[in-house]
């Protein structure tokens, strides 16, 4: 450890909300160092968001090699090779792990690699020394979780984790729980060729989503063939001679090689000396203001550490923040820094057809504003040429405050991640749909699709009947 051990800034853990924080406060000139105990970029890059989009991009290629002759092009698919799958995986995350450690080291961020554990409201202690900080940042993440006497073995009975390291296509797999990370491992499963059952104790899967958004995926689904038992609680599960054997609350079993518990992720704060410096917690998380400021003055937290959304851009935003607010730093205006409003962030399940959503659900906008006062547009991916070039097809949904802005964009189909960056500043910028109707889009693209429903709502639709 290079120098003496006091600085402006000590973060304790180097995921995606850590490692924005120092970069950021780096920027604004403060002595940063940042503790992690294994690789920085975290559960992201290396055992989440980038690894899980690699595979499903594979998954997609092996589809579009299956499916080849419906565009005219004579392709054979012979299967998958899990060794040059991984191989091409690891590749992607080595090469922007690479990109991490070198921005940490322009940036003159001092790197401590070991386990880090809070002594006191300004010090940390890792490796047997003490590093002080005049604030600390708590960014320890998050690890899957699984649920009452359910063991995860890392053989039969998987998390996340372990599936990210398989070295085999499994021939048959149970998925439990039907939320972003089951349906994006029952999607790229089912296209590596694997017989996939999810089982969900809530009535739709992605059940965050607005409920138009889980009827369509279901549908999609089960055109792939992929299995799914919903409201029904999983009850057990036992090992059969070769495999496992799932019990669900109805009564059903459901038998497959191997089971991924995909139930969740559950906050890294035991033993980590949070309670005993002070910090209040709530179930394991963090909990903070809207400035991500624990109950301790000079201590913060963001990231999955802390009750708000579990996403790696999120975790971004508030490592962001935080080193904003604590160097002063003014908003736009001169005022101060803005909190996060988390009902602005964009969410994407990466799943075969893709789930994008941005605002409130229908259901949360009548809630919020009463069932009168909202009205709805479903535009049908079917009149989007692009879309019918790709052969997917979906929705675009539009939730309106009437007379009033865009309070919510819900979106399935291929590609649609790719819509939700206009979702975004459409439903930031509070945009009446006759102003966004006035924008001209690109023909022909699926961000047609976006205009078209708006289009629609402002009272000339185009491509849109009854």
């Amino acid at each position: 450890m290079a120098g003496d051990n006091q600085f402006d800034l000590v973060i304790l853990g180097g995921g995606s909300g850590g490692y924005a924080c120092a970069f950021r406060a780096a920027d604004l000139g403060m002595r940063v160092a940042l503790i992690e105990k294994a690789e920085v970029g975290g559960t992201c890059l290396h055992r989440g968001c980038i690894p899980t989009k690699a595979l499903l991009h594979a998954g997609e290629v092996a589809d579009n090699t299956r499916e080849a002759a419906q565009f005219g092009v004579a392709a054979t698919f012979h299967g998958i090779d899990m060794a040059a799958v991984n191989s091409y995986k690891d590749g992607v995350v080595g090469q922007l792990y690479k990109g991490l450690q070198g921005i940490v080291k322009a940036r003159k961020i001092e790197f401590i690699a070991g386990e880090g554990k809070l002594v006191s409201s300004n010090t940390v202690q890792v490796n047997g020394q003490n590093v002080t900080g005049t604030n600390v940042v708590l960014a320890t993440g998050s690890t899957p979780k699984s649920l009452p006497g359910l063991e995860i073995d890392g053989n039969r009975i998987i998390s996340s984790d372990h599936a990210l390291k398989l070295d085999y296509v499994p021939a048959s797999a149970i998925v439990l729980g039907g939320g972003v990370i089951g349906c994006e491992f029952a999607s790229v499963w089912k296209s590596f060729g694997t017989d996939v059952t999810i089982i969900e104790g809530l009535p739709h899967l992605v059940p965050l989503e607005d409920e138009n958004s889980s009827k369509l995926l279901e549908r999609a689904f089960r055109r792939r063939g992929i299995k799914y038992e919903l409201g029904n609680f999983f009850s057990g599960v036992e090992y059969t001679e070769n495999g496992v054997r799932a019990s669900i609350a109805n009564g059903k079993t459901v038998e497959a090689d191997l089971m991924l518990v995909a139930v969740g992720r559950g906050p890294v704060s035991a033993g980590l000396g949070y309670e005993e410096a002070g910090v209040a917690m709530d179930r394991g998380y963090v909990k903070v203001d809207q400035y991500c400021r624990t109950s301790v003055p000079g201590v913060y937290a963001v990231g999955d550490l802390i009750p708000t959304l579990q996403l790696a851009h999120v975790g971004f935003a508030e490592g962001i923040l935080v080193a904003e607010h604590i160097a002063g730093l003014a908003g736009l205006y001169s005022e101060p820094v803005a909190p996060i409003d988390y009902d602005g962030v964009p969410r994407v399940t990466y799943s075969h057809p893709e789930v994008a959503s941005m605002g409130l659900t229908e259901a949360q906008a009548k809630t919020k504003y009463g069932d009168t006062a909202v009205k709805t547009f479903n535009y049908d991916l079917a009149g989007n040429g692009k879309s019918k070039i790709l052969k997917t097809s979906g929705q675009v949904k539009v939730v309106q405050q009437i007379d009033g802005p865009v309070l919510g964009i819900h979106m399935v189909g291929d590609r649609m991640g790719e819509l939700v960056g206009e979702a975004q500043l459409i439903f930031n910028w509070e945009a009446l749909p006759q102003e966004v109707a006035q924008l001209v889009h690109a023909h022909p693209t699926q961000t047609e699709a976006m205009g078209e429903a708006m289009m629609a709502l402002a009272g000339k639709p185009l491509h849109v009947h009854d």
